[in-house]
This record gives C-alpha cells, sequence and structure tokens, in this order.
C-alpha cells in the first residue's frame, strides 16, 4: 500500500515530491508516528488532549456545518458500537461482527467520528490535514497491533487474514450469522456505554456553541 501511495504522488507531481525527496518525507512520518516517546506522551495526556481540541473545535463550529458533521459522526460511532458488541479484547481472535468485513473496523469507525467532528469547522484543509495524519497514525498502529496479534493467535490469524481485507470491507464471501452477532455483555466491557454517552455529550455541547451561543 505505502509503495503505491508513493509511485502515484510521485507520478502525479513529479517535483518537489518526485524520487527520493517524497519517500525520505514519508518514511520520516513513519519513524515519527513509531516513536515510543512520543506514543507514551500521547497516551499519558490523552485526556487533556482530548479537552484541549475540543475547546478549540468550539471556537470554530460553522453551524451550517453542523447535521452533516453529526450524520457523518453518527456513522463512525454506529461502526464503534458494532465493534463493541463483537471484541472480546485479549481473549479471542474477533473474527464476528464487523470483523467479517474488515480486519481493522475500529479504526474505520473511529476515522468517520474523527471526520465528523472537524467537518463542523467547514475547513477543507483542515479535513485534509487530518486525513494525511490519520493515515500515518492507522497504518503504522495497525502494523504493531497486526505483529502482536500472530504472535498470539499464530495460524488463525493468519488463516484469517488471508481472507478478509485489512482495510476495505468486502462481502464477498461473507457469513451472514457471523455478522449479525451481538454480546451485551462485550459492549459493556469495552465500555460502549460510556463511549456513547460521550459522543452524545460532546455533540449536546457543540450544538449549544452552534446555535444557543454561536460565536460572534
Amino acid at each position: 500500500m505505502r509503495t503505491r501511495f508513493l509511485d502515484l504522488v510521485g507520478f502525479l507531481f513529479p517535483w518537489p515530491f518526485g524520487g527520493g525527496v517524497l519517500d525520505g518525507a514519508v518514511s520520516r512520518t513513519h519513524e515519527i508516528f513509531n516513536n515510543k516517546t512520543l506514543r507514551s506522551l500521547c497516551l499519558r495526556w490523552r485526556y487533556l488532549i482530548f479537552l484541549l481540541a475540543i475547546i478549540v473545535l468550539i471556537k470554530h463550529i460553522e453551524p451550517y456545518w453542523f447535521l452533516p458533521g453529526l450524520m457523518v459522526c453518527s456513522f463512525g460511532e454506529l461502526i464503534q458500537l458494532w465493534c463493541f458488541v463483537s471484541l472480546d479484547k485479549n481473549r479471542t481472535l474477533a473474527t464476528k461482527g464487523p470483523y467479517v468485513l474488515t480486519r481493522n473496523p475500529m479504526y474505520m469507525g473511529r476515522f468517520f467520528l474523527l471526520l465528523g467532528c472537524l467537518l463542523l469547522t467547514g475547513s477543507i484543509w483542515l479535513v485534509c490535514l487530518f486525513v494525511v495524519l490519520y493515515y500515518f497514525c492507522m497504518v503504522n498502529r495497525v502494523q504493531r497491533e497486526e505483529g502482536k496479534l500472530r504472535r498470539v493467535f499464530g495460524k488463525a490469524y493468519e488463516d484469517y487474514c488471508r481472507k478478509v481485507s485489512q482495510f476495505v470491507p468486502s462481502f464477498r464471501g461473507v457469513d451472514w450469522r457471523s455478522l449479525w452477532f451481538f454480546r451485551w455483555d462485550l459492549f459493556l466491557k469495552n465500555n460502549g456505554h460510556w463511549n456513547f454517552a460521550a459522543v452524545i455529550l460532546t455533540f449536546v455541547v457543540f450544538y449549544f456553541f452552534a446555535f444557543a451561543y454561536p460565536n460572534p
């Protein structure tokens, strides 16, 4: 995937992104997203970072973009909630529910969830920047996690990888009974109820500042 991405961009923009310049920049960006110290700091301060991001976002909400942002965000949240009822983390290999369609549905859901929030600003440049940064974050984190899954589940995970796409959902040869999998206990175990409540509360706050107390 990374090689195809570099070839495409290098072909479309031969200068200044052609050759080793783009390759070096992309490699350096991958190194940044794999830096253990940086990842540890982001994990430690994630709640503060989230709060600051919400505060900044509130200052730039465009009422016109509230409904589109809400719809995209809701789509992403539905995917995440579906993952929560299907994932028995660190105990069994997740191969049911949305994991029948793609190996990493949680990251797809999170993408749309965050994309919807950023759409509230109506800034195409912010959205484009997010897409690029999320690509690097997702690709590198999935690579680390899939390496761990291969060590834990061995051949079972290798067989699963041969059947199911890494990112792009596919209905080819899907097992419909496994697709409609649901376990309430997993939803609670994965804190799906708190996740849902947080999203609802966040959009209540967004609505208040977008319509009841809009920015001057």
